[in-house]
């Protein structure tokens, strides 16, 4: 796709995106690595407002979307203590599930900025045509494997140090106490890193679309520049 080419579709998207009929004069001025590059900027900052804000203290724990859920394999686990009166383990093994994402996330934003400087043109391409959230869902798409692949370690260290391990053997000790009841086990680290994926890219997902469609998100030059119709 030429050039000129590119750049007519850039209007007629960033005009959709601005509620209006086309961009402006600087807009269309714009070449198509410019406009890739604001891409890639409005996902640099997204993803560092959201992994503030879910890196803090009860920022996936008290969050209603981002809230990580014991594993369905523990479920079972679950209702069985809590029939004996042991249901204090399983909640604070999922707060504890909860307290290594809020660990880990941070740790894992350089991992994010290296994935998605590896966007190139072709991708950008691919963005054009897509909705307020394009951008964040085709680097989810292409990156979430691996980027879980990456954040396996960083993940296992929180996990122990937040005490979810020495929790969870706690739970599966009290479990096997109770007759009859079927054998369980749950990859923790894999459950904590899709949960957290999903939770990140959900609000990745909402400040892209602000940076797109509100003046006051846009908070570099190259964001203005790119983003203001």
């Amino acid at each position: 796709m030429g050039a000129a080419s590119l750049l007519d579709k850039a209007q007629g998207i960033l005009g959709k995106i601005g509620g209006g009929t086309g961009t402006s004069s600087g807009a269309a001025a714009l070449g198509e690595a410019e406009i890739g590059r604001g891409l890639k900027e409005a996902l640099k900052v997204g993803a560092g407002k959201v992994v503030s804000k879910l890196g803090a203290a009860d920022g996936f724990n008290l969050d209603p979307t981002a809230h990580i859920p014991l594993p369905a394999s523990l479920k079972t686990a679950q209702e069985f203590l809590s029939k004996f009166g042991y249901s204090s383990l399983t909640d604070d093994l999922e707060l504890r599930l909860n307290r290594a994402a809020e660990a880990a996330v941070p740790e894992a934003q350089s991992l994010f900025v290296d994935a998605i400087s590896q966007m190139t043109l072709d991708d950008v391409r691919a963005i054009y045509d897509g909705p307020d959230d394009a951008a964040t869902r085709f680097f989810q798409n292409k990156m979430s494997k691996p980027l879980s692949e990456r954040m396996v370690p960083i993940v296992d260290k929180s996990l122990s140090q937040v005490g979810a391990i020495a929790s969870y053997d706690a739970v599966m000790g009290q479990y096997r106490t109770i007759p009859y009841v079927p054998n369980l086990k749950a990859n923790l680290t894999g459950h904590v890193i899709e949960k957290a994926l999903v939770g990140l890219f959900h609000y990745i997902a909402k400040e892209e679309a602000a940076i797109r469609n509100m003046a006051a998100a846009r908070t570099t030059d190259l964001l203005k520049r790119v983003f203001t119709r």
